[in-house]
């Protein structure tokens, strides 16, 4: 596997290329509504797990959904399900609240990608879709070739995050 900074060498004229949304999108938009983000207040990347959550198959792809998580205060998970949820494009609503073992987390301070996240008393582990999934569906479907991004390493654009909230 490698880890190139241009992609140029590895283009083909019949690749075909899309972008996935990221969790990081509506993370300002959790935090004007006054719910805290935790790895931010770390200053570490947010923790993602594999979950034992399977993606729909296409074609030969297939593989586990990966989540990211964020700690919530118990009284302003509502309130972050409506913030994140104007952002469909960005992975949205939460896929999971609570409950960690249910959807294959052995444990929510060991994550798989990224930085484990204190929760305190009164929190509940929330998590959302991550677009890591990608490559966890190319490490169980192993394609001859696929060019994705590195864990909490996104595409900038010079688009605002408001821009893709659905109001």
């Amino acid at each position: 596997m490698d880890e190139p900074e241009q992609v140029i060498e590895y283009w083909q004229w019949d690749l075909v290329s899309f972008l996935l949304g990221c969790s990081f999108t509506f993370e300002a938009a959790l935090l004007d509504a006054g719910i805290p983000v935790r790895h931010i207040e770390q200053q570490t990347n947010v923790p993602m797990f594999i979950t034992s959550i399977q993606t729909r198959q296409a074609g030969r792809l297939s593989g586990p959904l990966v989540v990211t998580m964020r700690p919530i205060p118990r009284d302003q998970i509502v309130r972050a399900v409506q913030v994140t949820s104007r952002f469909p494009g960005m992975h949205g609503a939460p896929v999971h609240i609570g409950q960690p073992e249910a959807i294959g987390i052995a444990d929510v301070n060991k994550p798989d990608l990224g930085d484990a996240a204190r929760i305190d008393e009164g929190e509940v582990p929330v998590f959302w879709a991550c677009g890591v999934t990608a490559q966890a569906v190319a490490m169980k479907s192993r394609p001859p070739l696929m060019i994705t991004h590195s864990p909490g390493y996104m595409f900038v654009t010079d688009k605002r995050d408001a821009d893709y909230a659905v109001v």
